[in-house]
Parts: C-alpha cells; sequence; structure tokens
C-alpha cells in the first residue's frame, strides 16, 4: 500500500520538487505547528533539515526502479556533518549535494547504507553551519500523540501530525520492520523527512506515502517512518563498516503482495534469484521450506530464518492451478549494489 518517493519521481521526471506545486495545496491545507505552544525552537529545529539531491549512474543496479535524479530531505545529526536519509534516496549514489535553509551548498558524500531498516548517512565535506538534530526516542511516542513533519524548506515545510498508528510493516521488496510509526495528514515530501516528538527531537525518518495509515479497513492516507530507535544500535557500525558487519540476509529478488487472503508474485528481478529458480509474476505462494506461509511478513521471516545469504530453499507456488516446489539459491543483495565510497 505504500510507495517510495522515488517511483513518483520516475513518474514525474524524477523530481519531487516537480511535484510540489499539485500537492502544493495539500500542504497548504495541514495543520501546521504553532510556535508558541511548543517548549523548543521550532526554527532552529527545523534548520536541521536540510535538502538533499543524488545522482545515480544509468548502470547501477537501482537505477532502473529508483531513477537516476533523486531528490528529499537529510538531518543533520552531529557536528561535522554527518546527516541521515531514507536509503533509497543516496543508494549508489556517486554524488549527492544538500543544501541548508540558509542557502548553503555543500557536496556530500554516500557513507552508509542499511537495507534492514531503511537509514542511509552522507556525510557533507564541508560543516552545513546548522545545529544537529538530538535523537528523542520512538518508545516514548503513543498513538494519537501529537508530533511535527518537517521536510527541507524551513517551517513553510513543516506540518502537525496525529501518530494514528504503531504496527508492523512488511515493504514488497523483501523489507519488514516490526514496528513502524504511521502518521496522517500525509505530508508531501515525505522522504527523508524528519518526525519530530513533542519534546522537539528526532523519533523517526519519513519512508513512504501510505493509503492504510490507521489499523482499520477504512482507508486514511498518511506517512510511514522509520523509528529512530532503530539507528542508535547499529550507528558506530555503520560509520565503520557501510553496512552491518554480520552475515547478509538471503534474498530472493521478488515482488510479493498480499491479494484476497494469498501471496501473489508481482514481479520478479531479472537473473536474480527467483528469477533463475523458475519463480514468475502472478504465482501463489504456498509455503517456503515446507512450512505454510499466510502473510508477507511471515514469508520474510522464514526465509531469514533458513540461514544467511546464498543458502537453498524451496519456495512451494501455484501456477495456473498446479502446485510446484521450485528450490532457489538465495544470494547477497548487497553484492549486486554499488558500495559508498568511503567502503
Amino acid at each position: 500500500m505504500g510507495r517510495p518517493m522515488a517511483e513518483i519521481e520516475r513518474a514525474n521526471g524524477h523530481r519531487p520538487s516537480g511535484l510540489l506545486h499539485v500537492l502544493h495545496p495539500a500542504l497548504m491545507s495541514a495543520p501546521r505547528p504553532r510556535p508558541e505552544e511548543l517548549d523548543f525552537d521550532l526554527d532552529e529545529t527545523l534548520a536541521a533539515i536540510v535538502a538533499l539531491r543524488s545522482h545515480v549512474p544509468e548502470d547501477a543496479f537501482t537505477a532502473s526502479f529508483l531513477g537516476t535524479d533523486r531528490q528529499g530531505s537529510g538531518i543533520v545529526i552531529d557536528e561535522q556533518g554527518l546527516v541521515l536519509t531514507i536509503g533509497y534516496l543516496i543508494s549508489e549514489a556517486d554524488q549527492v549535494t544538500l543544501s541548508s535553509v540558509g542557502g548553503r551548498v555543500v557536496q556530500a558524500h554516500p557513507v552508509a547504507y542499511d537495507y534492514e531498516s531503511g537509514f542511509g548517512l552522507v556525510r557533507a565535506i564541508q560543516p552545513l553551519g546548522v545545529k544537529p538534530l538530538a535523537f528523542g526516542s520512538a518508545a516514548d511516542v503513543s498513538e494519537q500523540d501529537t508530533a511535527i513533519v518537517g521536510s527541507a524548506g524551513g517551517r513553510a515545510y513543516a506540518i502537525s501530525v496525529k501518530v494514528v498508528s504503531k504496527r508492523e510493516f512488511a515493504g514488497y521488496w523483501e523489507y519488514l520492520l516490526d514496528e513502524a510509526i504511521f502518521t496522517s495528514p500525509p505530508h508531501p515530501a515525505w522522504s527523508g523527512a524528519a518526525l519530530i516528538g513533542p519534546d522537539g527531537k528526532l523519533i523517526g525518518v519519513g519512508s513512504l506515502i501510505v493509503e492504510d495509515a490507521r489499523r482499520s479497513r477504512r482507508a486514511q492516507p498518511g506517512n510511514m517512518f522509520v523509528p529512530i530507535d532503530l539507528l542508535k544500535p547499529i550507528l558506530g557500525d555503520l560509520l565503520s563498516y557501510g553496512r552491518l558487519p554480520r552475515p547478509p540476509r538471503p534474498w530472493l529478488g521478488m515482488y510479493t503482495a498480499e491479494a484476497a487472503g494469498r501471496l501473489v508474485v508481482t514481479g520478479v528481478f531479472d537473473h536474480g534469484p527467483a528469477d533463475e529458480g523458475g519463480i514468475q509474476a502472478g504465482d501463489f505462494v504456498l509455503a517456503i521450506n515446507g512450512e505454510s506461509v499466510d502473510s508477507v511478513a511471515e514469508f520474510y521471516r522464514k526465509i531469514w530464518d533458513s540461514g544467511p545469504a546464498g543458502v537453498d530453499v524451496t519456495v512451494s507456488v501455484v501456477r495456473d492451478g498446479t502446485e510446484m516446489h521450485l528450490s532457489i539459491k538465495t544470494s547477497d543483495r548487497n553484492r549486486r549494489m554499488r558500495a559508498p565510497r568511503g567502503h
């Protein structure tokens, strides 16, 4: 139900700024934070959110589905110019530019991309001259609490939101969060946006726009944020190695979605493990290694519990009414992607 900003970038020349004239009315109609009611300096806090633009080579693995020209926001998190963003904005980038509210423009280089959490890190080659945004805790925020979503541009691009749910999120691209934060109303420039708690501290990073922010069948548009709590225990390793120093998860290279109570394959990567193992778009997934699966999240967990990348798994599917048991040799997704320059 969610879409990364990059997918909309591709439909609009890869530039989310090109969308603002369309989405601007939605932004303007959203409730705004009232500085006089806050216990922190709103403008100083929002100044830590910078515009981020990256260029990715055309032959990069992610270029075909995330585009080569990506734009969003980044959040300055230390005095030396370390900037946190959502990973798909900077994965495989060979050029990154950061722009502050005051108009300062500096080059940056990618430092890390963690596919498991979705976080990305870049380092400005010169300090941006803004006060870093301190980390808060998503665990301290409850459903129905008020928060602020800020993107690059200062107060004009900040809106007041409600945390409408905190729950598991399974993305069709082999991505899973045990607990994501969902807010409403939606911010039109969500990629890398900062979710700011009542204390003025960072509690999440913007990842998606969704149609099902609330825990119910009733549609409610909003945004999904990756909790900052996931970054704290891995930040040191990401700075040292560019990724987590542990065996990578097995990757199938397939898109899976839930439809009418069944798991359906909606696409496969050319020459990826699933493609080479015979999985096809339209197959219905029944089981992994002989164990039935009823949800995308359960499917992913069973794959990852099978062993590290490279392990063989058996995926049972139904195609045209025939049940098939296909052996798939998994791989490490990171091996297909360009490593950050510093690593």
